[in-house]
């Protein structure tokens, strides 16, 4: 196993922050500044200048990040050749999904894949897709799974599936008596927005935006940062909002919210992301056929009662 000190160093150096890599490693920081003072302490090296609430790679830094990285990529094909040998599939795999994927999308079908899987460690991250996106950059995931194109990244984007995007609202609305909806209908509506990155909020605007509808001229009365949150201030009457059909399939059948389409359908791309590497984890590689090879199936059944 590579050592933990490196690792932590490596983490540190590359996100040039021992607050973003405490984060990103789930450990305190002044354990992170511990475990760097010790490597240093070993090699008689200072491996970071800290000036101005800043850090940057001295040159014995820089020299030793340079190893890190060779002996990490060495560490990822030595894993990937045992596991070939012995026909089996391991170690930690860190997922960063779309909020509305990860709650809704991903459960059931990541407990199938480890059940098919027991020695992956799975570790999924709920995030906005300019998280998923920024967390792969700085290589702090292994996989993304988001809705919507991911615009000019030098990842690897592999398609998935097309999923529809809903307005939502009470079940008592005078919308949820129409069958479609039209813009100038929801133009008069107070709405419920998802914050900004979310691509689901993106989706509403450009569509609403190209009828004549631009952001200023609808009636914001919320941001929030969930769809569970949505969804309880519908309830509570605040509001309409849009949403990726699955998220609100229980409510669907316990009959607390309404839906409407729009037409045509709004319908958005679930991709895969990684970035492009000589080596990729064969977690992942296993990860992406089975999610090709076992699609995602959305249902709430509501349990019997006596």
């Amino acid at each position: 196993m590579a050592d933990r000190r490196l690792e932590i160093f490596h983490t540190v150096g590359r996100l040039l922050s021992f607050t973003k890599a405490a984060e990103a490693l789930q450990m305190t920081q002044p354990a992170v500044t511990f475990q760097i003072r010790q490597l240093e302490e070993e090699y008689n090296v200072r491996l970071f200048d800290r000036a101005h609430s800043r850090i940057h790679l001295t040159d014995a830094g820089k020299r030793m990040y340079e190893y890190a990285e060779r002996i990490f990529s060495i560490y990822r094909e030595m894993q990937n050749a045992i596991n070939e040998v012995t026909d089996s599939v391991g170690g930690l795999l860190r997922i960063g999904a779309s909020t509305s994927v990860a709650e809704y999308y991903l459960p059931n079908i990541l407990a199938q894949f480890q059940q098919a899987n027991p020695n992956v460690q799975l570790n999924m991250r709920a995030l906005s897709t300019q998280e998923v996106l920024d967390m792969l950059e700085e290589r702090l995931v292994d996989i993304g799974i988001i809705e919507g194109p991911i615009g000019e990244h030098d990842f690897v984007n592999q398609h998935y599936t097309d999923e529809e995007l809903v307005v939502v609202m009470p079940v008592d609305h005078e919308l949820a008596k129409k069958r479609n909806a039209a813009p100038h209908l929801l133009a008069r509506e107070s709405w419920l927005m998802r914050e900004e990155g979310s691509h689901t909020r993106q989706v509403l605007l450009e569509y609403m935006h190209e009828r004549g509808y631009p952001l200023h001229s609808l009636n914001v009365a919320m941001e929030l940062n969930s769809p569970e949150a949505i969804k309880g201030a519908i309830e509570a009457g605040l509001g309409i909002s849009v949403l990726p059909r699955y998220a609100v399939a229980k409510e669907l059948q316990l009959r607390t919210l309404a839906v409407m389409s729009f037409s045509p359908k709004l319908l958005y791309p679930i991709n895969f992301i990684y970035k492009p590497q000589k080596f990729l984890l064969r977690a992942v590689d296993e990860l992406l056929q089975f999610l090709i090879s076992h699609p995602a199936h959305v249902e709430f059944m509501p349990r019997k009662i006596g």
